[in-house]
């Protein structure tokens, strides 16, 4: 079902459900006002028969009226006919309950029906010769409903007109309020399908004004600027990696060029050329474990969970400690219980770069310094420091200083600790101590 005729069936329903409940309470509203003006008729015809003279049960004008004791017996008739007598007229008798209006039916004839009470020593005349009541007894007086349901019948029918023409003149409405509703969303549509076949992101929609349609627009032109940059980060990935790996993959290939003529090299030679073959393909098995990483960016499944941040790096010192004793290097924690609200092995991998990036730049018996405190932990080391023209882009993907790319690695250690600090709303800087060494700050959001 298209959005066109769901929005026509939806106004449709509105308008006649709305002419269903205004036709079904102008009809109560119709029932009620002519059941009460037969209710001030019925009581007028009460008072005509309680006359101060004595009963006169023929005083009504053709209501049909009896007179009834305590004990359920016809006292008086009226020549008009007899009403029923049930429980409630027994207790109008008996005087246990006061006036009473209520609908019977008698041989199919709907009535409208008062039962009203008659003191004792009430005076009634039958073929000419007085009677008195000893006793309460109830007058009945009821007068058929033929022209009330009569009236009700015509204005159930022209109700019925009345709500046949509103439902086709809400479909009509309808179609034309969809029709208008629908034509700016159909130019968006229009719009977005032509950006859509044309791939070409750096196309705009026009914002429009403010309603709805217009929100859309902006955050259409959001999504495409967000994409847009995606294609430019991948894109630019790509490149970057592509001439990463280009390095390590021409030394590899001059290599096994000349160890196809291991016959004619001497062992220390070979053995060398070897050494160079591992540590080529160790650097290839890192940065593509780092490419990986950095691609898959936020895309991981594992929630967030509150947990103790100096727990976590005190884990990450002691495997830091292991790996720093073969330089001789201490590395000295000074951490104050905390809790975040985070995905831990994601931070877990950026604090884990900051201290390897810590023990590639100390000197041989040096000493490194952690602390974690209140969600930040600092690393510190005591070697060259951050030159200033580095210090802005260390950050950046597959940047090396020149210092570094005499030295192993991807150049993508700290860029994955800038991703996590982004996706898991922190952030992380870099600055130089005063008496030397780097200085890196990774701060995340506390409980």
């Amino acid at each position: 079902m298209t959005f066109r005729s769901r929005l026509v069936i939806a106004a449709t329903l509105a308008v006649a459900i709305a002419v269903l409940t205004a036709s079904s309470v102008a009809w109560v509203v119709a029932r009620n006002a002519l059941v009460s003006s037969v209710d001030d008729t019925l009581s007028q015809s009460a008072g005509a028969v309680l006359s101060p003279g004595g009963l006169n049960p023929d005083a009504t004008n053709g209501a049909v009226t009896q007179l009834t004791s305590s004990e359920g017996q016809v006292l008086i008739l009226s020549r008009y006919g007899k009403l029923p007598v049930d429980a409630r007229v027994i207790a109008v008798a008996k005087g246990e309950q006061g006036p009473t209006f209520e609908t019977i039916v008698v041989n199919r004839l709907a009535l409208r029906e008062l039962i009203y009470p008659v003191p004792a020593g009430a005076q009634y005349e039958i073929g000419g010769q007085l009677y008195q009541t000893g006793q309460t007894t109830a007058l009945q007086v009821a007068v058929p409903l033929v022209g009330v349901n009569q009236q009700l019948r015509h204005l159930e029918l022209w109700l019925f007109f009345v709500a046949v023409l509103g439902v086709l003149l809400a479909i009509a409405l309808g179609f034309l309020v969809a029709r208008t509703a629908i034509r700016p969303l159909d130019q968006v549509t229009e719009e977005i399908e032509e950006v859509a076949e044309s791939t070409d992101l750096t196309r705009r929609l026009d914002e429009g004004g403010r309603d709805e349609l217009g929100r859309l627009r902006r955050t259409f032109n959001r999504m495409l600027g967000a994409l847009h940059r995606s294609q430019e980060q991948q894109l630019q990935l790509v490149l970057d990696a592509s001439h990463e790996l280009r390095t390590p993959l021409t030394s590899l290939k001059t290599n096994t060029q000349v160890l196809r003529r291991v016959d004619e090299l001497d062992p220390e030679t070979r053995g060398q050329l070897l050494d160079d073959v591992v540590t080529q393909l160790d650097e290839l098995t890192t940065l593509i474990g780092d490419l990986t990483e950095l691609a898959r960016g936020e895309r991981h499944t594992a929630p967030p969970e509150r947990f103790r941040l100096d727990q976590l790096v005190d884990d990450l010192v002691s495997i830091g400690a292991t790996h720093g004793r073969v330089r001789g290097l201490e590395i000295e924690a000074d951490l104050s219980e905390c809790l975040v609200f985070a995905r831990p092995e994601r931070v877990g991998l950026a604090i884990g770069n900051l201290i390897n990036n810590a023990i590639k730049w100390s000197p041989e018996h040096g000493v490194i310094e952690v602390s974690c405190s209140e969600g930040v932990v600092v690393v510190r080391d005591h070697g060259q420091g951050i030159s200033d023209e580095d210090l802005p882009k260390i950050f950046d993907r597959f940047y090396r200083s020149r210092e570094a790319r005499a030295m192993p690695g991807s150049g993508l250690g700290l860029a994955i600790v800038a991703q996590v600090a982004a996706e898991e709303g922190g952030s992380v800087s870099a600055s130089n101590a005063v008496d030397g060494g780097a200085v890196l700050r990774f701060e995340l959001p506390t409980l």
